[in-house]
C-alpha cells in the first residue's frame, strides 16, 4: 500500500479519560471536539505520522458544573489554552500491537508520553475507501501538565487523583486510489 493522507472518522472515534474522585470512585469523561492529520502507509504503521488536536473546552463528563470547573483556570484554562495536542515521534508495530511515542501538550506544557495499544488492520469500506482502526492508552500525571487544582478532604486524601488514564479509539479513512 502507498503512503496516504488519512482522515479521522470522528463519528467512530473517541478521546476519553478517567480519574479518581475522592479516592473512592472513578469519574469518566471525553473530549467531544477533536481532529487530526495522519499520513503514512497503514500496511506499515511504523511509517505513520500524526498530529491530533483536541479542543479543551469540549470536555464532557455528564455533569455541567464539573465540566465548567474543568474548563476554568483552576484546571484546563480552556480559554487561554484552547488546544490539547499530540504529535507522534515514533510508532513501533509488531503484528497488531502498537507502541506510539509522542509529545502531549496540555496547558502549554509538552511532555513525551507512550501509548500502548493495537491496530485492526486495513479494510475497504462499502464506499470504496480504505479504513483502519486503532486503540491505545496511557496514564499521565496531571500535575506534570499544570493541571494542579485539588482540595484536601476532611477525612484525609484529595478530591481529585493525580493519575489520569487516557484512552483513544480511532477509525481513519482514505480514498482507495
Amino acid at each position: 500500500m502507498a503512503v496516504k493522507n488519512w482522515t479521522i472518522d470522528k463519528a467512530h472515534s473517541a478521546m476519553e479519560f478517567s480519574v479518581k474522585h475522592m479516592m473512592i470512585s472513578t469519574v469518566r469523561g471525553k473530549f467531544e471536539d477533536f481532529d487530526g492529520e495522519i499520513i503514512g502507509d497503514a500496511d506499515d504503521f511504523s511509517t505513520m505520522k500524526a498530529k491530533v488536536v483536541v479542543k479543551a473546552k469540549s470536555i464532557a463528563t455528564g455533569n455541567q458544573d464539573r465540566d465548567n470547573h474543568l474548563r476554568s483556570d483552576d484546571l484546563f484554562a480552556s480559554e487561554k489554552f484552547q488546544d490539547i495536542t499530540f504529535v507522534t515521534k515514533k510508532i513501533n508495530a509488531k503484528g497488531e500491537d502498537l507502541e506510539v511515542v509522542g509529545d502531549l501538550t496540555i496547558r502549554g506544557i509538552t511532555k513525551e508520553v507512550t501509548l500502548k495499544g493495537e491496530h485492526s488492520g486495513v479494510i475497504t469500506d462499502p464506499y470504496g475507501n480504505l479504513r483502519f482502526g486503532l486503540t491505545a492508552s496511557t496514564t499521565i500525571n496531571r500535575q506534570d501538565f499544570g493541571v494542579k487544582w485539588n482540595m484536601v478532604l476532611e477525612g484525609g486524601g484529595l478530591m481529585v487523583g493525580d493519575k489520569v488514564n487516557l484512552s483513544i479509539s480511532m477509525e481513519a479513512f482514505a480514498p482507495k486510489n
